[in-house]
């Protein structure tokens, strides 16, 4: 359906130029790569777009959702044939985080967004913390498991609802599922499937909406595109060798970045609405 309505803008009267720049292919690449760490790519992406003066504030949101949703899908794709995870959370989580974004959002809108932001910064600052305490062998903790059962697999249904519905207020996904996974004793690549695999159902369905408007650069979004399929494919198997050690550092370094992140974004006077993946 993302691919068509693509097609559909190179065909026609009006058709637009079938054309990018290497600094936008240069961009997808670098964000999605880190994005397949579980960094996200929103954020990343509009410094950059910004930094480089890629194209007009007003066509960013619609660029980004669209740039980044075939790497997006390949990063789900690729963690969900590489990584074993227990389909019956996997499936559960994806649902959820989709209802929360369709559904939840309503409730989770009508809350003040700075105080959400600072909020969730808080609660992700003080996570990364307790994860590397743990990391350090100084408080308990699983880590190895492929799936929860009982009250954990309904925690982690139930935390999904709320980040699918976050994210339509610029809270991503990705970290504080990343997280919540791991400290629930996940090995920490088993939460890479569900947390893209979340981020791959929400954001085709945003980019054909911004696709149908045409409120988003063309040229652009198909260097993110272009850029970030291959990087996906080579990070996602650094993520699979990598050292189960090691990726939980990267863990507990990814998410002190979001929280930071958040805060500062929390402290602005008027936060930037813009979604990470």
């Amino acid at each position: 359906m993302l691919a068509f309505a693509w097609s559909r803008l190179y065909r026609g009267d009006g058709a637009a130029r079938l054309s990018t720049i290497p600094t936008a292919i240069a961009v997808g690449s670098v964000t999605n790569f880190f994005d397949t760490l579980g960094i996200g790519s929103f954020a990343p992406t509009t410094a950059l777009v910004k930094f480089f003066r890629l194209t007009d504030d007003e066509n960013l949101p619609g660029t980004l959702n669209v740039g980044h949703s075939l790497p997006t899908m390949a990063q789900a794709f690729v963690f969900i044939t590489l990584i074993k995870v227990d389909a019956w959370l996997l499936v559960a989580c994806i649902a959820s985080s989709v209802f929360g974004a369709l559904w939840g959002a309503r409730v989770v809108s009508r809350l003040p967004v700075r105080a959400i932001r600072l909020g969730m910064g808080g609660a992700l600052l003080i996570a990364a913390l307790l994860f590397s305490a743990r990391n350090l062998g100084l408080m308990p903790g699983g880590g190895d498991a492929i799936a929860l059962v009982g009250g954990a697999f309904a925690l982690a249904v139930i935390l999904h609802l709320l980040y699918g519905a976050l994210m339509t207020l610029g809270i991503g996904l990705y970290a504080p599922s990343l997280i919540s996974l791991s400290m629930l004793g996940m090995d920490p690549r088993a939460a890479f499937p569900i947390m893209m695999g979340a981020c791959a159902f929400l954001m085709p369905a945003a980019s054909l909406q911004f696709i149908a408007v045409r409120r988003f650069d063309p040229r652009l979004a198909l260097g993110l595109t272009f850029g970030g399929v291959p990087a996906v494919l080579i990070a996602a198997f650094i993520v699979k060798e990598m050292p189960l050690d090691l990726l939980r550092w990267l863990v507990s370094g990814v998410v002190l970045i979001a929280a930071m992140m958040l805060i500062a974004s929390g402290l602005k006077e008027t936060p930037a609405p813009v979604r990470e993946a």
